[in-house]
């Protein structure tokens, strides 16, 4: 079984998101129509309207552009962390429907730093492919086909077993998320893979998305007591050179 590789790509997103925003945000101070509206935005600078909308935190306009993400080689376990976030879509691969004839998972970097204990990991996804693997074929002997015995077999399957997963979010959410999650108090796994999509949405949406990051990078650090205690660290991290 072979150790999974995180991979985060960006499918889909708003045509021109900044320039949505733009418009929506306009709306809301301007007596034109859509279509006049629509003309004057696309003829000036959006940058600086969108810029102004994060410095009042008119943040409403922000939610008509999404992102999705097709996310592949993080564990079930942080799986489990992402869909916490409610104001999104979510289809992840399903255990019931797709054999696990051969799990792939994820290896905790903490586990990494022991050779000796990654052989006892390794054992143990070994042992829990062939409990599966061995209960699933007693079930299917009892009649339990396809769906029907994968559904309870999966009940044996390991937190590290790898999952895939399709995620859309709007921009607003998308800055809570990475405020969270882009934080060093976020697990290891799930940080990792909110800078990957951080590094997409700059891209595509660099006004909207250019001081997103942890709390941290502009204010005091919003974790109190639970502080990392590297904040400049983390602020040297993601370019900010002064808060």
């Amino acid at each position: 079984m072979p150790e999974a590789a995180l991979n985060v790509v960006l499918l889909r997103h708003t045509p021109e998101p900044e320039e949505v925003v733009a418009m929506a945000a306009k709306l809301c101070y301007s007596a034109s129509g859509v279509d006049e509206l629509k003309q004057k935005i696309e003829a000036k600078d959006q940058a600086a309207f969108v810029e102004k909308l994060a410095s009042i935190g008119h943040l409403s306009p922000v939610e008509h552009v999404s992102f999705s993400f097709g996310i592949e080689g993080i564990s079930r376990a942080c799986s489990h962390q992402l869909v916490r976030h409610r104001v999104a879509s979510y289809s992840q691969q399903s255990q019931r429907y797709v054999k696990e004839e051969q799990f792939d998972y994820v290896i905790p970097p903490s586990i990494k730093q022991d050779p000796a204990l990654v052989k006892e990991f390794e054992k143990c996804m070994a042992e829990a492919q062939e409990n599966y693997t061995r209960v699933l074929k007693r079930l299917e002997e009892l009649g339990y086909k396809g769906e029907a015995g994968q559904q309870d077999a999966r009940y044996l399957l390991p937190n590290a077993a790898e999952t895939k997963i399709v995620v859309t979010m709007n921009a607003r959410e998308l800055l809570h998320f990475f405020r969270v999650r882009c934080c060093n108090r976020a697990q290891w796994e799930i940080r990792e893979m909110a800078d990957r999509m951080l590094a997409h949405v700059k891209r595509v949406a660099p006004t909207i998305f250019a001081k997103s990051g942890p709390g941290c990078l502009y204010n005091p650090c919003p974790e109190g007591k639970m502080t990392c205690g590297k904040i400049e660290e983390v602020r040297k991290k993601f370019g900010v050179k002064k808060a």
